[in-house]
């Protein structure tokens, strides 16, 4: 077998730019299934960084219909009381926090800028794992007293004040209902954009009260965040908050809820399966350059058939047996596809470090991928090999020998 396998890289490097050509079918496509795979992969660790960044056990409970969300004005929102019954009647939740939402142009000088403001309290910066990198969060006192402080994001402190410091600077939120000033008490942690390209850092933060009574005009809460207690508590706390909020939204039992609670760790599978799905789908196609690249290999081990007649004759002649023969040619045809592989996994493995990079996904490269893809490339040389090797067994040994 080592003799065999010897010719065979003999024979494979004396011919290695035709062998070159002969394999470049194996390797795009041993090459495309381990980039797809890789960025596959890196994507879904991608959106699971990105999740779980945003809380860990994380709920949202939304009012309106799940395929509207609060879009429909016409649905009750929640209110403060809403917020302070899931925090003494679920012992499944650990944290709870309301938020309200109100676009509006925020001005500082000359500069000014379209974003949103969140009013909320210190709860909202734990459940979402947010951080105040510069400055401080809010004390009890001006939460309670709805004072006109805020915490910028990035984005909107990076447009109103350049390199500035904001800390102590006072801006103007300009809203339907009027103009308000605030002082700026801290400035976020940057997170930049997530998997999509959404902006994590464009909006500000305020004490929900200051937001209730002198941005929004109004004592509605549009979203309120929960945080269970541990993972094993998940689902219990997502049947608790759905019968407190039934009961105290008076629905009846045999209508539908008119609010919904998003999970994460469901969007985490939802994402992780439609990727794999995805994956596996461009997978296949990118296979089908493999059966390109066996054809091709069949081809060429044709024509080494061909090429070598006398050769195979003298060798049938002096002894050598029919499975000598194709042990001869079969050989060299995995050989061959295996090293296509082998090169094919080299591309892929480089392409999808530069691509990851570029698209800022997690370096990932599956060991699965990278021991199937090389197996297939062997099989393909199986497959594809059987027949020339077949054929170079079966040639007559007189026939073989009078071939010019």
């Amino acid at each position: 077998m080592l003799t065999t396998l010897g010719i065979a890289m003999r024979e494979i490097a004396a011919n290695w730019l035709r062998s070159l050509l002969t394999t470049l079918g194996i390797i795009i496509g041993v090459g495309a299934v381990i980039i797809v795979v890789s960025l596959g992969n890196g994507a879904t660790q991608r959106v699971q960084n990105d999740l779980s960044e945003l809380g860990n056990n994380l709920l949202a409970l939304v009012p309106g219909d799940q395929n509207q969300g609060s879009a429909n004005r016409l649905v009750e929102m929640f209110n403060m009381d809403d917020v302070e019954a899931l925090r003494a009647e679920i012992p499944t939740i650990a944290m709870a926090t309301g938020v309200l939402t109100q676009v509006a142009t925020v001005v500082y000088g000359n500069e000014n800028y379209y974003s949103s403001v969140r009013g909320t309290d210190n709860d909202y910066l734990t459940i979402r794992n947010l951080d105040v990198g510069l400055g401080r969060s809010f004390t009890e006192s001006e939460l309670r007293a709805g004072r006109a402080v805020c915490i910028l994001g990035e984005t909107p402190r990076r447009e109103l004040f350049g390199v500035q410091n904001p800390v102590g600077a006072e801006i103007r939120i300009s809203t339907n209902s009027g103009n308000n000033t605030c002082e700026v008490i801290g400035v976020l942690t940057e997170r930049g954009a997530d998997t999509f390209g959404n902006d994590q850092d464009d909006y500000m933060l305020a004490p929900l009260n200051f937001v209730q009574r002198r941005v929004a005009g109004n004592r509605d809460v549009t979203l309120i965040f929960l945080t269970a207690t541990s993972e094993a508590e998940r689902e219990k706390a997502i049947e608790d908050v759905t019968l407190l909020m039934r009961e105290r939204r008076r629905v009846r039992d045999e209508d539908e809820s008119d609010f919904f609670i998003q999970d994460l760790k469901q969007v985490q599978e939802q994402v992780a399966q439609v990727t794999g799905i995805m994956t596996l789908f461009v997978s296949a196609i990118a296979a089908i350059s493999l059966i390109v690249g066996g054809i091709g290999v069949m081809n060429v081990m044709l024509v080494s058939v061909t090429e070598r007649t006398r050769e195979i004759g003298i060798r049938l002649a002096i002894g050598a047996l029919e499975r000598d023969v194709l042990t001869q040619f079969l050989v060299e045809a995995i050989l061959l596809s295996v090293l296509g592989g082998i090169i094919g996994v080299a591309f892929g493995v480089g392409i999808s470090y530069l691509a990851a990079g570029a698209l800022d996904f997690p370096f990932v490269v599956s060991q699965s991928a990278v021991v199937i893809a090389v197996a297939f490339s062997g099989l393909i040389g199986i497959i594809f090999g059987f027949f020339p090797a077949w054929r170079a067994a079966r040639l007559n040994p007189i026939d073989a020998l009078r071939y010019e």
